[in-house]
């Protein structure tokens, strides 16, 4: 599994504050078993934003989860970046981290992630903050071994069947 965390803050990216959430999130995909390949921090630019998840999914990884940038300032622009570069969205990826989010808080409504694919890779928009980001993880880790696998394999995707 060829795994990328690309942390979107302004102050991260201008070394202002340390990055806690990219970190938090490829230390819970290890305990997983899936070491993260990469890691970056962008400020919150759209076009830096899709720069770099266009390079990294044209590099054939399997799956790149973002952490910032998917609320109501008016700098939050990764959901917007993510769309342009996907092929295809995958609606309730987002969705169930939003459901599951709302039992915690009503704050969780406020999320503007979006979940999608380019080419064979996923890309999935997490929350800036490490709780935020590790528990939205935490709901769409048990689903995403067999999304990634139909996503890489397109007999299978097309048949249904599940490989094992």
């Amino acid at each position: 599994m060829r795994v990328a965390v690309l942390t979107v803050s302004d102050r991260s990216a201008r070394g202002e504050r340390p990055d806690a959430s990219g970190p938090a999130i490829a230390a819970r995909l290890k305990e997983h078993g899936w070491p993260v390949e990469r890691t970056a921090v962008v400020s919150d630019d759209q076009a830096r934003i899709e720069s770099m998840l266009a390079a990294w999914a044209d590099d054939n990884l399997d799956l790149i989860l973002t952490t910032g940038g998917t609320g109501f300032s008016p700098r939050d622009h990764t959901p917007e970046a993510t769309a342009a570069v996907c092929d295809r969205i995958a609606p309730g990826v987002a969705e169930a981290m939003r459901q599951a989010g709302l039992v915690k808080t009503p704050h969780a409504m406020l999320s503007r992630a979006v979940a999608g694919m380019r080419g064979k890779t996923l890309i999935i928009n997490l929350p800036g903050s490490p709780q935020g980001a590790v528990e939205s993880l935490e709901v769409v880790l048990p689903a995403l071994e067999h999304g990634l696998r139909l996503l890489r394999d397109d007999a299978a995707a097309e048949t249904g069947h599940r490989l094992e």
